[in-house]
């Protein structure tokens, strides 16, 4: 989830869009201070928790990522959660994809209760291991699988396995990427080349990554035609600079172009899995060499995957870590494949990520969409709505964006940041400044459409 707040954006277009400043500059003074006088207990929780943690929050992107205070979670049920000072919202957040099946899912609860009941982890396999990877197998395409804590532990081992199949170190990237905390993905690109993107990473490392536009296969076999490409990694379609949808034939493109220059493609799907049965590749029929898949699931359980090729699974039976008397390839943890992540995932695969329960969210994606340009047009803005599945969003142009840079001119973080307090302020949760709201499995129709009431007055306040 990277940063977008420096991302320049040509206010000046925007602001040719009818966005009165002003006005936005003073709903957003006002909403502050509603904000502050609704949640004192919050307020006062997070003021004696910055004694024992920094900012007051155990993960310090809980304060990073909002421009307010956070409110306390209380608990929550279904689409909804409560704070400490007694405020229920409906989540289009959804914890940035990490919380898609909504709060308490029956299915996830029996499950993990069970496993931890009778056994958490045993750093074994369980038998529901086989019935979770043969599933992900035939949904996905790709036939073997490992877990993982997170999707940045998984692609971190892909890293490895790729850099050891190939006999090479550096790794094609595509900007307005983010594939997890890893030194290699936090880059950005720069005059000088690529350089470290946050604080406390290794310049070196950072020079082993080439960022190049996404949609740009012309750009892409530059950096292939080197030779020296151990892996290209992307998401199927951009999520973290709002949403970009890949050309029809670019990811075919790249494939073939990874595979003519020896290099191996990895599809990161820790996002995109939500946005469709077998997520993008799944649905798509993509080809790649691995697969990333992350968050949970959606269930809210840490755990990730990722799958491979029968020959990179060859590779991995042939090097195993950990075995005494050889050197193997560093992929594993004590955690990884717990009994509580098999029972989560089988869970979830079984009876919550469905055929019918994606098609009733991507019917309910296409409806906020559709609203969200309704509402546009009826306040005379040339803006477009994302929609890929259930997520959707603000362009704030007249076209969808091909490539980060563009889609960096609808991040107007006054503008986004002036939402999420005005839609907390009325009982919705908005999802964080680089991606869009999302509907979870548990939202129904009129939560779609108390969301677009709420944009709407929004909007209200500050079109000319």
């Amino acid at each position: 989830m990277p940063d977008r707040s420096r991302d320049p954006i040509d206010r000046q277009a925007i602001d040719r869009q009818a966005i009165d400043r002003q006005a936005l500059a003073a709903l957003r003074q006002r909403e502050d201070a509603l904000f502050r006088e609704r949640t004192p207990r919050s307020q006062a929780w997070v003021a004696r928790a910055r004694r024992s943690m920094p900012n007051g929050v155990p993960v310090a992107w809980m304060v990073g990522l909002y421009r307010h205070a956070p409110m306390v979670a209380k608990g929550g049920e279904g689409a909804y959660f409560e704070d400490i000072d007694g405020h229920r919202y409906c989540d289009f957040n959804v914890s940035d994809l990490a919380m898609t099946m909504g709060f308490g899912p029956a299915p996830i609860v029996a499950a993990v209760s069970r496993a931890v009941r009778t056994g958490a982890q045993f750093l074994l396999p369980v038998e529901d291991s086989v019935w979770v990877t043969e599933e992900l197998a035939r949904r996905v395409g790709l036939p073997a699988w490992q877990f993982t804590l997170s999707a940045s532990g998984a692609n971190t081992e892909i890293i490895r396995i790729a850099r050891f199949m190939t006999g090479r170190s550096k790794i094609l990237l595509f900007d307005g990427q983010y594939h997890g905390h890893i030194d290699e993905s936090l880059v950005e690109a720069s005059d000088t080349g690529t350089v470290p993107g946050h604080l406390g990473l290794s310049a070196r490392v950072a020079q082993e990554s080439v960022i190049v536009p996404f949609n740009d296969l012309a750009a892409a076999e530059a950096v292939l035609r080197g030779n020296d490409v151990a892996l290209v990694l992307t998401e199927p379609a951009l999520t973290n600079c709002l949403l970009v949808e890949p050309a029809p034939g670019f990811l075919a493109g790249l494939k073939e172009l990874a595979t003519r220059h020896g290099a191996l493609l990895c599809l990161d799907e820790a996002h995109t899995f939500q946005f469709a049965y077998g997520g993008l590749v799944g649905s798509g029929r993509l080809a790649s060499d691995f697969v990333t898949l992350g968050k949970g699931l959606g269930s809210g359980i840490p755990f990730a995957l990722y799958g491979m090729s029968e020959e990179v699974a060859a590779v991995m039976e042939r090097n195993l870590d950990v075995y005494y008397g050889q050197k193997g390839l560093a992929t594993g943890g004590t955690t990884y494949g717990s009994a509580i992540a098999i029972a989560a995932a089988r869970a979830a695969l079984e009876e919550i990520l469905t055929e019918d329960g994606y098609a009733r969210i991507g019917a309910l994606g296409t409806r906020l969409a559709d609203g969200l340009e309704t509402i546009f047009r009826q306040r005379g803005l040339a803006w477009r709505a994302f929609r890929c599945g259930p997520r959707s969003g603000y362009c704030l142009d007249d076209k969808l964006p091909r490539n980060a840079a563009e889609a960096a001119r609808s991040i107007d973080t006054e503008l986004i940041d002036a939402r999420r307090v005005f839609m907390a302020n009325r009982g919705i949760w908005e999802a964080v400044a680089s991606a869009g709201p999302q509907v979870s499995f548990a939202h129904v129709p009129a939560d779609i459409d108390r969301y677009a009431a709420v944009a709407d007055d929004f909007l209200g306040e500050i079109v000319g």
